[in-house]
């Protein structure tokens, strides 16, 4: 076995600076949404939220990632207000949800570590201002032209997603080969890479996430995992979002009966892709359970690290 395809980085944050490569970080997940497809619902209650924060810290999550409108298949989100895709959750609404857990969470946690999942430039603006470290745009910078602006401003860590079209039209997509597949996102982030370079956002705040499942089919996701480290000559380090995502119920369908395993019955699945993902390069895996992940990375972490000795 080689050495991670990895190589140290930092990457900088608002008010900080982090040291990738050498251990994964564990990025947790904090859903205010009714709706997401993992756990929506259960932390949509401030007070719950901030407190589902404070139990993944204490697991060991390094970073959180919190967000309040949520991206799943069929979603609408991304499009443009007036459009056919216009999204249900308006930013003045995604803040009302946001803000309080940003600000309980910095209030019981100084010294945490807040990443702000949303495409939008006005709550990217309110977050920042409140105290968030990393803005989380899933789509790249290119669902709202005022995004790029705002983080120049700032100058936040950003994480900048590969997805294809928007959610509502994810189930329609014509399949793409291995080759395409990667040349898409490889085109695809190049490009998000493009338009924060322009608007005067330096390299080193940036993080590449494949996004698995965005606009992916099925079985795209294994062949996007199986050559994501190709992704690491675009020069940046890289997030993987695996956990729990529709690709590995349909998987596990024959463990179920012919139907996809339901979300709840994913986490094994979640952690055996996660593992994938640090092999083939990944810096940062994003997580809704923490522990396991944590418990998990160690283990590939102190593989890693033995084989570059060998």
């Amino acid at each position: 076995m080689t050495a991670s395809p990895r190589k140290s980085s930092s990457w900088r944050l608002r008010t900080r600076t982090l040291e990738l490569g050498q251990r994964t970080l564990v990025m947790g997940i904090v859903n205010v949404t009714p709706d997401s497809f993992s756990d929506g619902g259960l932390f949509f209650d401030p007070q719950a939220a901030v407190a589902h924060a404070m139990q993944l810290l204490d697991e060991g999550a390094d970073l959180l990632d919190l967000g309040a409108e949520s991206t799943r298949p069929g979603s609408r989100a991304g499009g443009a207000a007036g459009s056919p895709f216009a999204p249900l959750v308006n930013a003045e609404e995604e803040q009302a949800r946001l803000l309080p857990v940003l600000k309980g969470i910095l209030s019981a946690r100084p010294g945490a570590i807040v990443s702000i999942d949303t495409y939008k430039a006005e709550t990217a603006r309110a977050a920042l201002t409140a105290g968030a470290e990393i803005i989380n745009d899933v789509s790249g910078f290119a669902w709202d032209a005022g995004m790029a602006a705002v983080c120049a401003e700032f100058r936040p860590g950003v994480v900048l997603t590969h997805t294809r079209g928007l959610p509502e039209e994810w189930h329609a997509l014509p399949h793409l080969a291995p080759d395409a597949m990667l040349a898409a996102v490889r085109d695809g982030l190049a490009g998000s890479i493009a338009t924060a370079t322009a608007a005067g956002i330096s390299p080193e705040t940036i993080v590449l996430d494949p996004g698995y499942g965005f606009g992916k089919r099925f079985d795209e996701n294994y062949a996007l995992l199986a050559r994501q480290e190709e992704l690491l000559a675009l020069r940046r380090p890289l997030l993987a979002g695996l956990c729990r995502k529709a690709f590995l119920g349909r998987t596990l369908a024959p463990l179920h009966g012919g139907n996809d395993a339901p979300v709840d019955a994913r986490e094994n699945a979640s952690l055996a892709a996660l593992v994938a993902a640090i092999l083939h390069g990944a810096s940062i895996v994003r997580v809704h359970a923490v522990r396991p992940a944590v418990e998990a990375a160690r283990i590939v972490d102190a593989l890693l690290a033995n084989s570059a000795v060998l």
